[in-house]
């Protein structure tokens, strides 16, 4: 993620406890000292986020002479200020959920227990520094990369500078990932406002929290904080939350925030903000009715920006507008000696799709035609996804609306959580498991899973899907009994049944009679 600072400027995380300085030590050492380059090298990888880290590794470890480029974090968003912090935050929440739900369990919990999101926020800061040494500058040192912390920029073909240094190349990749950004919201510029890049460094609880925007940011931020004792007002253009998911699959979601105690102003028009002493304001109508919400801290959950400036890439002939580096599906731009991967260049801005990504240009890069590998390309990739609030949404390849708009017909299967035994003894039985085949077939196109472990169990299907397995194979596996994932197997139970039609139990219940 090249965002942020020079190297020769000092780096700050607030809060700088012994924590934030063990995950600066790691990720953006004070002390470093950029190496001399000696001679070309067959990669310069600008941006030490998951697809630059995962670039560099790879390709020093096949033996390419390796430079890698960052001028703020090693481990870019991922590690720093997304997937690591946040998930961190998640599972202190859920422990404070499952205290006031303890009850249930025949577990009575007196009145007045003490509650420290201070601890809670300290807890995240530690494992995301224990975390850190896997991204850090003297690891990729020692597995053979050089590491360079500054900014780097373009200067001519062939060549890269950073911290006053030349380098140069035979390839380049850009792997420079995106920032929030300010959507054009009246008022929002001049109030001082969270963003995920921002939140995790709170320490004191925020009495009232706006969160602006129902994707997954919004949504697994908005529970979690719900969960610690904010009042949190979570506003959203669209119907419902996570509009992009299945409607039914969604409702369950926007349910589990509405128990939480987040109250959903979904349909928001006319969103302005305003400041006044000691508070904020949120002004938005929804759903007929004029709200003006007063609260402490907004967090904007929507709005990415492609970290493109300061690059050079206009002197090197790359194009790029405002939704990134513009690539094909080998992941090449513009200049035929210059790929990008990860966030700065692709629709799906997941830690997995990058890492993935980053797979693809080290073939693409060290290893074309000439080599006999042939060319990797994005349009393989069968990407899955999950929204980690409670449930999880997960889903992978094409939602049936998706398939309808290509031309496909298919035939949709559902399973509930509530007629799984596992789902049920654990008190988390709301949701499903859904499959998409096409037609007459047993071909998966895609699925989606609400559950408390979604994340984890869309894998099968994913699985499959990469291995051209049906689900006549799923139908066909032994899965341990109880389980949640057991859905997976009575979702691919229930296709199996429609083919076992009415002219195949005719001919066999003839058959069996002349066996009597």
């Amino acid at each position: 993620m090249q965002t942020g600072t020079h190297s020769d400027q000092p780096v700050e995380m607030p809060p700088m406890d012994e924590f934030n300085q063990q995950l600066i030590n790691n990720v953006h050492p004070p002390t470093w000292v950029n190496p001399d380059p000696t001679g070309r090298y067959n990669l310069v990888v600008i941006g030490a986020g998951t697809a630059g880290l995962i670039t560099a590794a790879v390709a020093a470890a096949v033996g390419a002479k390796v430079a890698l480029i960052e001028r703020h974090l090693m481990g870019g968003d991922c590690l720093n200020v997304g997937c690591v912090p946040s998930k961190g935050v998640i599972r202190a929440a859920r422990v404070w959920a499952e205290v006031n739900n303890a009850a249930e369990f025949g577990l009575d919990i007196p009145e007045g227990v003490k509650r420290d999101f201070g601890v809670a926020m300290a807890r995240m800061r530690k494992l995301r520094a224990k975390i850190s040494h896997v991204d850090s500058a003297h690891r990729y040192k020692g597995l053979g990369v050089d590491v360079f912390i500054g900014d780097g920029r373009f200067t001519g073909p062939g060549t890269v500078e950073v911290a006053g240094k030349i380098l140069e190349f035979a390839k380049a990749v850009i792997c420079t990932g995106a920032h929030a950004a300010a959507p054009p919201i009246p008022g929002l510029a001049d109030t001082r406002y969270l963003t995920n890049e921002t939140i995790f460094s709170l320490t004191e609880l925020p009495p009232r929290l706006g969160v602006i925007g129902a994707g997954p940011i919004g949504c697994e931020m908005a529970q979690a904080f719900a969960r610690f004792g904010s009042q949190v007002y979570l506003v959203e253009a669209l119907h419902g939350v996570l509009p992009n998911e299945d409607h039914d699959a969604a409702d369950i979601v926007h349910q589990a925030l509405e128990r939480d105690g987040v109250q959903l102003l979904c349909c928001g028009k006319d969103l302005r903000i305003t400041s006044t002493a000691g508070s904020k304001h949120l002004s938005v109508d929804s759903h007929g009715k004029h709200y003006d919400v007063a609260v402490d801290e907004i967090l904007v959950g929507v709005g990415r920006r492609p970290n493109v400036d300061g690059l050079g890439l206009e002197l090197m002939g790359v194009e790029f507008d405002k939704t990134g580096v513009k690539v094909n599906d080998r992941l090449q731009t513009t200049n035929p000696k210059i790929f990008a991967a990860g966030d700065i260049c692709f629709p799906y801005k997941f830690t997995h799709t990058a890492d993935a990504m980053a797979q693809i240009v080290i073939q693409n890069a060290l290893f074309p035609h000439p080599f006999g590998l042939g060319y990797a390309s994005t349009k393989s990739l069968i990407i899955p996804w999950a929204t980690y609030t409670e449930p999880e949404i997960a889903h992978v390849g094409l939602y049936e609306r998706e398939a309808k708009d290509k031309g496909i017909e298919v035939d949709t299967f559902t399973f509930k959580l509530d007629e799984v035994d596992r789902a049920i003894l654990d008190g988390e039985d709301e949701g499903f498991a859904r499959v998409h085949v096409k037609k007459g077939t047993d071909t998966i196109l895609g699925a989606t899973i609400v559950a408390a472990h979604a994340g984890d169990m869309i894998s099968e299907f994913t699985l499959a899907m990469k291995g051209g397995l049906g689900l006549r194979t799923i139908t066909g596996t032994i899965h341990p009994y109880p389980t949640q994932a057991e859905v997976i197997k009575k979702v691919a139970n229930a296709w199996r049944k429609t083919t076992f039609t009415a002219g195949k139990k005719k001919f066999l219940t003839q058959l069996f009679a002349r066996m009597r």
